[in-house]
């Protein structure tokens, strides 16, 4: 097999793994958000629910977790499962589990901001909402962003992942083209793309990182 086949061929597996990465980060990062604000919350119900939850996704493995998606629905209700709900499956796992590590970052970026801010916020006339939208939370972002940048890169690494339950993805699809051509090349092709994704994707936090340096 010609290189340029072999990409052509793994091709369909970096869509798939890009697909994972962005529809990851576009759920996760909001309900990470919602989940840090349970976590807050005076009611102490929610409180419990955020914290519990979060322990449960950050102490199981990621590809249990996947499992526990896919194949929960036929073991607990005895719903047949398609191939099409795979990528679902994938989505939801991922989605539920990196919107737990973003509430504790979130959180830690909320409790830092100097209460001062809230008081003088009040003074001015403006609401809670309004104080935390437009004073606090782009501060939180600033502060938070080093942390999200590692947890997002240990996203793209972390799509591999996806092939416990057998969803083509980039690594899914560099094995079985090594299985196939007894060659280990695939596998290379596929560390070389893992790598470039992530230096575009530190690039990118960078460059986002300067613009919010507001302070100097």
């Amino acid at each position: 097999m010609s290189f340029m086949a072999m990409i052509s061929q793994l091709s369909g597996g970096m869509i798939g793994t890009i697909g994972i990465f962005f529809s990851t980060v576009l759920f996760s990062l909001p309900l990470g958000l919602l989940v840090a604000f349970g976590r807050m919350s005076r009611i102490k119900v929610i409180q419990w629910i955020a914290k519990v939850y979060i322990s449960i996704m950050r102490g199981t493995p990621l590809m249990l977790q996947l499992m526990v998606v896919y194949f929960g629905p036929y073991y607990i209700f005895g719903i047949r499962i398609t191939a099409s709900y795979r990528l679902t499956a994938v989505l939801i796992a991922f989605a539920i589990n990196y919107a737990a590590y973003f509430a504790e970052i979130y959180r830690g970026g909320i409790e830092s901001m100097p209460v001062g801010q809230y008081e003088a916020a009040k003074l001015l006339g403006y609401n809670r909402v309004q104080t935390f939208f437009r004073i606090i939370f782009p501060q939180v972002i600033k502060r938070i962003l080093p942390s999200v940048t590692n947890e997002v890169i240990t996203l793209v690494k972390d799509t591999s992942l996806a092939f416990a339950i057998a969803y083509a993805e980039m690594f899914t699809t560099a094995k079985q083209i090594a299985a196939s051509q007894t060659s280990i090349v695939p596998l290379v092709a596929a560390g070389i793309f893992y790598y470039l994704f992530n230096l575009i994707v530190a690039v990118v936090m960078e460059f986002i990182e300067k613009k919010l340096n507001y302070y100097r």
